[in-house]
């Protein structure tokens, strides 16, 4: 793929997902502060009592679906910050990796979408628990993905940040 290409789909990847992360901490804020609890809680609960907890707060405010189409609406997020800050590590490499390295950097772009899917089974089993019965099991499940996908996701933006670094620099230089 040619590099002017994969330049275009990192910007259109990038700025999506931006935009999506701003409708999620929107939908989060809302329902926090309407029930005390976002759905950015469910991700740190690790215990069926603390999900109960959560689930009460929404139903007791009927804020349910809310929390659902949130949880649902992070599915949209996820391929796109997955592929944004692929496309970033790529330039990263690019930009940065000598050709002993080429291969390593390479390996590491596949992180961050490897966090998109851990973010994907995280949302699974918080839906689980929306829909069914909260397990201390599902739970800790559920925060053992999620501290996955978070390193997958820091690990993802340094690269971005490295790359577009790169992209900086080669445009200087040009």
């Amino acid at each position: 793929m040619a590099i002017k290409q994969r330049t275009l789909r990192w910007a259109v990847t990038s700025i999506l997902a931006i935009i999506t992360f701003a409708v999620l901490a929107w939908l989060d804020t809302k329902l926090k502060s309407e029930t005390g609890y976002g759905t950015l809680a469910l991700q740190s609960a690790g215990t069926a009592e603390n999900v109960n907890r959560i689930l009460f707060a929404w139903r007791v405010q009927q804020h349910t679906a809310m929390a659902g189409f949130s949880l649902g609406f992070d599915y949209l997020f996820m391929p796109l910050w997955g592929f944004g800050l692929y496309y970033g590590a790529l330039a990263a490499r690019d930009a940065f990796a000598p050709k002993m390295l080429f291969r390593i950097f390479t390996l590491l772009a596949a992180v961050p979408l490897a966090g998109a899917i851990f973010d994907a089974i995280e949302n699974t089993l918080e839906f689980s628990m929306l829909m069914g019965q909260p397990s201390d099991h599902i739970a800790s499940l559920a925060v053992t993905a999620s501290t996955v996908k978070s390193l997958c996701f820091f690990v993802g933006l340094a690269l971005w940040v490295l790359g577009l670094l790169g992209l900086l620099r080669r445009k200087k230089e040009a």
